[in-house]
């Protein structure tokens, strides 16, 4: 019986490691194509098939998938169509997105729709800032988040047809911290949210707008982790880590500009960060923060995105270590504190 279980635990630990890879290949392959072929935004189609693959060890069947698409069609138009309409009215359109924030946190809270609700929250910040500071782009924008999305699931069924599992993968769900305070969880993260929506707006730059709401969207996801372990500084330095590595990676690209380069940068930082994303421990959350840090810093600098200067690149990483800072303050400030860490406890996803 102890070999069949020992047995059992290497299996696992080997199909770790291949979902590890199955990262890092899918991040690499797609972020280096989209860059290729001249993607506006090209993180976006990684970022998605990262948020995919580590959310579950198995690939998602195609009628999810189809839902999952026509959810992000629907979510998009109807944002464009509220934001077109309300644009001149700024309180209604804020109140509108912060009642679509509320309800994705609020879901979050109580450990519920996965890495879907991190679409929904992604698309309820882009599409808005998009058409208000970029009409042109505004009039494509659910185009390229579609797109995206579909780039994602297809990079998550090449790298598991490329890299799948030895038998049969874990059944064992992942788990989510939930809150008795759900609510109160759920506005404090909205009103972090819309602060940071309403800074973007008051300022000019299109790449600007859309790296730090997401990065505090990012953040907010990976903060029950700091609130069950009492690690926030962990959070902090390996977020920090993040956009380091791609700021690194960015200045060496420009010294070695080649396509392989690019593939092989992205590729080293999805073996370090997705690999320890895929690990089934409290701390796999916060490398995936990082891998979603070091995409948004590297991917912001190679886009066609106006304001692709050296100068300019320094400006947006300056931009998302404040988004870090004002994130890790602002949860500090609103969140409601925990008298007793047993209020606190894991479900199956």
């Amino acid at each position: 019986m102890s070999v069949d279980t020992h047995l059992l635990h290497e299996a696992d630990r080997v199909n770790v490691r291949r979902k590890g890879l199955r990262i890092a290949l899918a991040v690499a392959v797609g972020f280096s194509w989209l860059v290729y072929s001249g993607a506006i935004i090209p993180f976006l189609g990684p970022l998605f098939a990262a948020q995919f693959l580590i959310s579950s060890s198995r690939p998602m069947p195609l009628q999810k998938a189809l839902a999952v698409t026509v959810l992000i069609l629907v979510v998009g138009a109807l944002l464009q169509f509220v934001t077109v309409l309300t644009g001149d009215r700024p309180p209604v359109l804020l109140l509108l997105l912060g009642l679509i924030y509320f309800g994705c946190f609020y879901q979050q809270a109580n450990g519920k729709g996965g890495p879907t609700i991190f679409l929904v929250l992604v698309i309820a910040v882009m599409v808005p800032l998009l058409t208000i500071l970029n009409e042109d782009l505004g009039d494509t924008i659910l185009m390229i988040l579609v797109q995206s999305v579909v780039t994602g699931m297809l990079l998550m069924w090449l790298a598991h047809v490329l890299i799948p599992d030895r038998g049969s993968p874990a059944l064992k769900a992942a788990t989510a911290t939930t809150y008795p305070h759900a609510a109160r969880y759920a506005a404090a993260n909205t009103a972090i949210l819309l602060i940071a929506v309403v800074a973007c707006l008051t300022r000019e730059g299109l790449a600007t707008a859309i790296v730090i709401p997401i990065t505090v969207v990012s953040l907010l996801s990976q903060f029950d982790v700091a609130a069950s372990t009492r690690a926030a500084l962990g959070i902090v330095i390996t977020n920090i880590t993040g956009g380091l590595a791609g700021s690194v990676a960015f200045g060496l690209l420009q010294v070695w500009p080649s396509h392989i380069f690019l593939f092989l940068l992205v590729l080293l930082a999805g073996l370090v960060f997705g690999g320890r994303a895929a690990m089934r421990a409290p701390a796999a959350k916060l490398y995936a923060g990082a891998l979603t840090i070091f995409l948004l810093v590297f991917g912001t600098g190679v886009s066609p995105l106006p304001g692709s200067a050296a100068e300019s690149f320094s400006t947006r990483v300056t931009y998302i270590l404040v988004a870090i800072a004002y994130a890790i303050f602002m949860t500090t400030l609103l969140w409601p504190r925990q008298e007793d860490s047993r209020d606190r406890t894991l479900v199956g996803d």
